[in-house]
């Protein structure tokens, strides 16, 4: 054979058909051949190149669902099985008493009706709550947390709420139809609306002027539209008699030892001080007014009106000092009559407004009132949710009370901000950032610290607005609790207790509960006597039971700061408290839900589990110049006194003792007053 540079190939007459275009074959072989070339120059790519490629689609495709709007993430989750449903049907509603008083039958006020009262006015004993037949039908599947926006459980909306908004079903969807038409000055950073941000600045300049004008003149042009002194007859019996004793225990403890400063330290017999606004005299005005202490009452108001000062250069946190002093003095103001407390409110909420002054409208954490400016928390750039989220109650009354409009403006722009955010099935993380008015990414869901009152005010803030329908408020509020239901419910293996979660990184569930959290049975309660569903009535009974369980399963019968619950039968017990949180601070969530479920209901039950509380502060917290916080509430013989009394105790704990034992179930009526969230009641304003 002779050499050649060429290979002389054999094909079958198949191949060379399939070559040729020739056979039945074409298109298929011709595709084969397509992609067997694709693939040879993708195995032909150096690795390096092939790793860059797929790591550019995979960032593509990332991308792309981050981007992906938050509504249609939301639906998408809400798709899966057993996922709660956030509807409103329109055909059959529960009429809210408020909007349609005529269409329900007559009774007493803050009267719940017959049957749900019944279901209500079975609270537990001292060993174990009655749960019984409810609680067991839970448990067998019988009677489950109903649709918490189901068609029988709903306030009302209106007609304009629903034009717009229907499908195929008369359904309306509360999670992506909740947006309402805004005031769009409301909506806008405080930059961007300048007569607004003039108002603003010439109120920070001028704190002792309201509308232009000293506070005094302004206040007396409005005399005959200023609050009257309200009326109290003191304590009727002795439960009542032995709370204003501790009161005036206390009282004498600090006006001994730490008059005019924030906090006694009791067991040392020093003060302690915070802010410098002598937070336990301003903390305390109404509680003492409510109890007719008439005395102690006059005291303390001379030394507002002397000594309170607001002009030192101090940085406070603008969260605290609203819900003390801005909310006592407002209190006390709508309680006595006394202008005052208002004169006094005017100018401090004038040197609180600086906080307002973010990129975002979403306050800053930290304010100086003496001069006038403010900025994030020193520890982080963000604040806490519920601490921008727990200031309008005051300052819409202090709007109202003087009728200037800016105190209130500034709040309904953080309430337009918070509600237009991305939220967990309702659900809000616990810190937000004051510059860039977002959320912290990843951060904790909890009704605990940080998180608690946010939904607290979202119904409170309602109630004193008038019940409006299709409120913005109540609908994130209904929102919320709904995903409380579905993300953050669970009860415990073996004896079924009812308790609230949190979600670590915003979805790690943790079965730990904050005693804070304990405020929520009595927030459900009132909610429901408004026109909200049997769902959170249910949750409500259950969360009752299960906070009374973290008092009465102690030594010292007293609840621990922080308790743990089983997840399952290998945790020993169903709920236990870890050696570090077994602290007591004096704190009054749990009397202000036993309140609430006593002024609602009128079973008496409930001032005898506060009762047994009563007496074990006065065993283990009371010393020789007051009432101590507690290290260990786990042993009754080293309780470990902390030294400190904070103002909370008489202006919160004690006060809703006092009214819990009342015999009298309206002395502060819940239909014309709403209590803040340091327990200062403030008026509620009709439509």
């Amino acid at each position: 054979m002779t050499k050649s540079d060429h290979v002389a190939l054999t094909l079958s007459s198949a191949s060379i058909a399939g070559i040729t275009g020739g056979g039945s074959g074409v298109g298929s072989d011709e595709g084969n051949l397509s992609r067997k070339s694709l693939r040879r120059s993708w195995n032909q790519l150096p690795r390096c190149q092939r790793n860059l490629i797929i790591m550019g689609i995979t960032a593509f495709c990332v991308t792309l669902l981050l981007f992906l709007p938050g509504d249609q993430l939301i639906n998408m989750k809400d798709l899966k099985p057993g996922a709660a449903r956030f509807h409103m049907r329109r055909e059959s509603t529960l009429q809210n008493p408020h909007h349609h008083p005529n269409l329900l039958p007559e009774k007493s006020d803050n009267e719940l009706p017959a049957e749900i009262s019944a279901a209500v006015a079975s609270p537990m004993t001292e060993d174990r709550l009655i749960k019984q037949e409810l609680l067991t039908d839970k448990v067998a599947g019988n009677v489950a947390y109903s649709d918490g926006n189901s068609a029988e459980n709903v306030v009302r909306l209106p007609e304009t709420a629903v034009a717009g908004n229907e499908n195929i079903n008369g359904l309306i969807d509360i999670v992506n139809n909740v947006e309402q038409p805004i005031d769009r000055e409301s909506a806008l950073p405080i930059d961007e609306t300048s007569d607004m941000r003039a108002e603003l600045e010439e109120a920070i300049q001028h704190p002792h002027h309201l509308a232009g004008e000293s506070i005094d003149l302004h206040l007396k042009k409005m005399q005959s539209q200023l609050a009257k002194p309200q009326h109290f007859h003191g304590a009727t019996n002795e439960r009542q008699s032995a709370v204003v004793a501790a009161f005036k225990h206390s009282w004498a403890g600090y006006k001994k030892y730490a008059w005019g400063h924030d906090n006694l330290k009791p067991v040392s017999q020093t003060s302690h001080e915070w802010f410098g606004l002598g937070l336990s005299i301003v903390d305390s005005l109404d509680t003492m007014y409510i109890m007719g202490l008439e005395d102690e009452f006059n005291e303390a108001r001379d030394w507002v009106k002397d000594s309170l000062r607001f002009h030192t250069s101090r940085d406070v946190n603008l969260f605290e000092v609203t819900i003390r002093v801005l909310g006592g003095l407002l209190s006390a103001y709508h309680l006595s009559g006394d202008q005052m407390f208002l004169a006094k409110a005017s100018e401090l909420g004038n040197r609180l407004l600086p906080s307002f002054l973010s990129p975002s409208g979403i306050p800053y954490s930290d304010v100086n009132l003496g001069e006038r400016s403010a900025h994030s928390p020193k520890w982080s750039p963000d604040s806490s949710t519920s601490e921008v989220t727990t200031i309008q109650l005051e300052f819409r009354d202090l709007s109202r009370s003087t009728n200037v409009p800016i105190y209130e403006r500034v709040v309904n722009i953080v309430n337009e901000k918070i509600h237009a955010l991305d939220k967990n099935h309702g659900l809000v993380p616990i810190f937000i950032n004051a510059n860039t008015g977002t959320f912290r990414n990843y951060a904790t869901i909890s009704l605990g610290a940080r998180g608690d009152s946010y939904y607290e005010y979202l119904l409170k803030q309602w109630i004193q607005t008038g019940c409006k329908d299709n409120d913005n408020l109540i609908l994130d509020y209904m929102q919320a609790i709904d995903g409380v239901l579905t993300q953050l419910m669970r009860r415990t293996p073996r004896e079924n207790w009812v308790y609230i979660g949190e979600l670590i990184n915003g979805h790690d569930f943790k079965p730990k509960m904050d005693h804070l959290t304990c405020y929520l049975p009595g927030t459900l309660l009132l909610g429901h006597q408004n026109g909200m569903p049997d769902s959170h009535l249910l949750l409500a009974r259950d969360m009752m039971d299960t906070c009374y369980q973290t008092y009465i399963k102690q030594p010292t019968q007293l609840a621990a700061e922080i308790s743990y619950f089983a997840l399952n039968d290998k945790d020993e017990h169903d709920i236990y408290v870890k050696p570090n949180d077994a602290h007591n601070l004096l704190r009054p969530e749990f009397i202000e839900s036993l309140y609430y479920f006593y002024a609602l209901t009128g079973n008496r039950t409930y001032q005898d589990m506060g009762w047994t509380i009563f007496q074990a502060f006065e065993k283990h917290s009371k010393v020789a110049a007051g009432y101590t916080s507690l290290g260990n509430v786990k042993n009754t013989l080293n309780t470990r006194m902390r030294d400190l009394m904070e103002s909370f105790w008489m202006s919160e704990t004690l006060k809703y003792f006092y009214l819990l034992f009342s015999d009298n179930r309206k002395e502060i009526d819940l239909e014309k007053w709403v209590f803040n969230s340091e327990g200062h009641p403030l008026p509620v304003y009709q439509q």
